[in-house]
């Protein structure tokens, strides 16, 4: 993470915030406030702490939420400690903080839609580039369940796989003797790992019964009707385990859900998870005795009572600088 993180002040940052270093005094102190806008779940506090921190070691963290809690909105955490880098690090900390926490929302939404039904509801390999691992994180922090964690540590056979191997059942039956240690080619790659889990991806009831043919443990219907679902599970039931896929949308994941599936599989949930609409927004308000309010919305106008360059700070927060 600390790789990833110093990356994005990188880019953030360069070579110096040069506003804050133009205008805020060295020695200023400050106290900031996160504050959830909207009701869901906050995802990424740890990443957010771990960015001010990087920033400037003296940065004090103080958590008023919990990771993976249903939340109305209201107070998410405050930071105390040098002003300058408490600026500096604000937007980097906030973007991971407003992408995490949207996909525990997103997550979380999806979950509840299929209450009541067993079906769990998983991720994909359809993620941010480099930010796989934390957006997996967010999923679980929303209830959900992570899918494999990328081509080495899983099989899923897919129609070009299938293609190339001839058809559906001889691409699952060299996958499956993969998994078993059957094939001696890959003896180097996969020697002593733990179990290999296969899953063979169907798109007619026909590739389905050559999957069940081959014995393949676990099976994606992909982009079927509800109809051809209910078929499928009939057919494989106390066979294979079934996971839905393609299409999954709030609107209709329960229905697809009381289809009998086990599984519902959910790219949105991490390549269209509306992070801009769950971040906690920030305006910055600074006074020289050492306020800073990361408020809740750019409604706040400093009072009189401020240094001048509180409303300063506060205008340009709220221009989303």
């Amino acid at each position: 993470m600390e790789e990833l993180i110093d990356a994005a002040l990188a880019e953030d940052i360069g070579t110096g915030d040069l506003t804050t270093a133009a205008v805020v005094p060295r020695d200023a102190r400050a106290r900031a406030r996160i504050d959830q806008k909207q009701e869901g779940v906050l995802a990424g506090l740890d990443v957010a702490q771990a960015v001010f921190r990087r920033v400037d070691p003296g940065v004090v963290w103080h958590g008023h939420s919990e990771e993976g809690e249903w939340r109305q909105g209201g107070l998410a955490a405050e930071v105390t400690g040098p002003a300058r880098a408490i600026l500096s690090a604000e937007r980097v900390a906030l973007n991971f903080l407003g992408r995490l926490s949207g996909i525990a929302t997103l997550t979380a939404r999806f979950v509840r839609a299929v209450e009541g039904t067993g079906v769990q509801i998983l991720d994909t390999r359809k993620t941010t580039p480099a930010l796989r691992a934390l957006e997996r994180q967010a999923v679980v922090a929303g209830g959900g369940r992570n899918h494999r964690a990328g081509l080495y540590d899983a099989m899923l056979v897919k129609e070009n796989h299938a293609r190339m191997a001839g058809d559906l059942g001889a691409a699952a039956d060299q996958a499956l003797a993969v998994a078993a240690g059957g094939a001696a080619e890959f003896e180097d790659q996969y020697a002593g790992t733990l179990e290999i889990d296969v899953t063979v991806e169907c798109t007619t009831l026909e590739e389905l019964d050559e999957a069940l043919a081959a014995g393949a443990p676990q099976v994606l219907l992909d982009n079927m009707t509800p109809h051809e679902m209910r078929a499928a599970v009939a057919r494989a039931t106390g066979r294979a385990s079934i996971e839905a896929s393609g299409g999954v949308t709030l609107d209709n994941v329960r229905e697809i859900a009381e289809t009998g599936v086990d599984l519902i599989s959910v790219g949105a949930l991490t390549h269209s998870a509306p992070g801009a609409r769950r971040e906690p927004h920030a305006r910055a308000a600074l006074a020289r005795s050492g306020a800073l309010d990361l408020g809740q919305s750019g409604e706040r106008t400093p009072s009189s009572r401020e240094h001048p360059r509180a409303q300063a700070g506060g205008a340009s927060a709220r221009r989303g600088a």
